[in-house]
């Protein structure tokens, strides 16, 4: 009898949750993408934290050890050879995360995730410049494909995943979860948001930024100062200034793919590449006598919201940046795009009237809207980073700096799901690529 009773149990039990499943559809999928995304947090937002502190340690070594900015061709060298021989099938970095959105094949090979972490690692402790991002998003989504065949996702749940991964990696790192989820709801396709994958975007984010804290990582703060009152005017100025930071943008992405191309042309064995790369950065910054522009920069762009910069700080920042990338280095191009925005940002101070800091701000998040085509993830950023006080403005020159790049971008993958301006309806579902 007591078995009876507790089968009876078992069986009401189970017909309540087929009840409660039926009454409240989405919940099974919440469910699901829950426990999903706890997973992806958990593990990308460790290798956040673990990379972080890493780039951390290495760029103080090498700030205190400058002569190691003399060995970056060897560096180089030694990139190019692991990637030559052996990952040829992870080289495409973000735009294989793009790629396999679109068009689902194999699985992310793990490799790209220690890959992409010892290679951003070397760029960096031997001077390149190079940022951050690249190599957390291709980390996240490397990891978190793996889920893939033990879950049994469906191709359409695996783009779904590849968001969220997306999301969680920009999230962490940066400590923008809301920023980070839209970002990841952006990217893959220019114009339109993945709307059935907002939940997962969201979860994974904040869940793997809150892993990241949990690590006691800390992420650079920024100082705006004051911001004006809303009016005519400054939000004028604000425009003329996403003019500007539009236009750099494009500036950026068209010259990154030219030197890429320049560097393949004139140089056939991919090892030596990098090698070439790093001469000519190892060359410019013992001719310069300081090392303001390898790295990350954080000093520099903090320094762009405090008082006006020269307009060669962001123009040389763009050089190192395309010289370092285009020829085969690691590492993310958007912390560079911070540096290069905030420093035009902050010396656009001289000729719009309008505070230093708000004008380093809007830049610092504007030229990666335009750069990434993600406005809408660069406007909550800016909110994040800096206050709600500053969101109209950053709002209006994220969004004119999107329209005014044009279709270009630093991630050639992208598709094209609704064209910027309906005279180029043409474009819509191309690739920035064939364009």
């Amino acid at each position: 009898m007591p078995f009876k009773t507790e089968k009876t149990i078992s069986q009401k039990t189970s017909l309540q949750f087929r009840l409660c499943f039926r009454k409240y559809p989405a919940l099974p999928y919440l469910l699901k993408w829950l426990f999903i995304c706890a997973i992806i947090g958990i593990m990308v937002g460790s290798a956040s934290a673990g990379f972080l502190q890493s780039l951390n340690w290495v760029t103080a070594y090498r700030e205190n050890h400058v002569w190691l900015i003399a060995l970056l061709p060897l560096a180089g060298l030694l990139i190019g050879l692991l990637y030559h021989h052996y990952g040829k099938d992870v080289e495409a970095g973000n735009n294989l995360l793009i790629q396999t959105y679109h068009r689902p094949q194999q699985t992310i090979p793990f490799k790209m995730a220690p890959f992409v972490y010892l290679g951003t690692l070397a760029t960096h402790l031997f001077g390149g410049s190079a940022g951050r991002e690249g190599t957390a998003l291709q980390m996240a989504g490397a990891l978190s494909d793996q889920l893939c065949k033990p879950f049994k996702l469906s191709p359409a749940d695996r783009q779904t995943l590849l968001v969220a991964a997306v999301a969680a990696g920009f999230g962490s790192v940066f400590g923008t979860p809301l920023a980070g989820a839209i970002f990841g709801l952006e990217l893959f396709l220019i114009g339109k948001l993945k709307y059935d994958a907002i939940f997962p975007a969201f979860m994974a984010a904040i869940l793997a930024n809150l892993t990241t804290q949990w690590w006691q990582v800390h992420h650079t703060t920024y100082q705006m100062g004051d911001i004006p009152r809303l009016a005519l005017l400054p939000m004028g100025y604000a425009l003329l200034a996403g003019l500007a930071f539009g236009l750099c943008a494009a500036a950026f992405s068209k010259l990154m793919h030219w030197a890429s191309t320049a560097f393949k042309k004139f140089i056939k064995y991919p090892p030596l590449r990098p090698v070439a790369g790093g001469l000519m950065v190892a060359s410019a910054v013992w001719a310069l006598g300081h090392t303001q522009y390898i790295g990350l920069g954080i000093p520099t762009i903090v320094g762009a919201f405090q008082a006006p910069l020269g307009f060669e700080v962001f123009a040389l920042k763009m050089a190192f940046t395309i010289i370092t990338l285009a020829a085969g280095f690691k590492g993310g191009e958007v912390t560079p795009l911070f540096f290069i925005g905030a420093a035009l940002g902050s010396a656009l101070s001289f000729w719009l009237p309008l505070p230093v800091g708000l004008l380093a701000g809007m830049g610092f998040v504007a030229v990666f809207a335009g750069a990434t085509n993600t406005p809408l993830a660069c406007t909550v950023m800016a909110i994040e980073l800096f206050g709600s006080d500053c969101g109209v403005y950053a709002a209006l020159a994220c969004v004119t700096a999107y329209l005014i790049s044009g279709h270009t971008g630093i991630y050639r993958g992208q598709v094209i799901g609704e064209a910027k301006n309906t005279r180029f309806k043409r474009y819509n579902n191309k690739r920035l690529e064939e364009l």
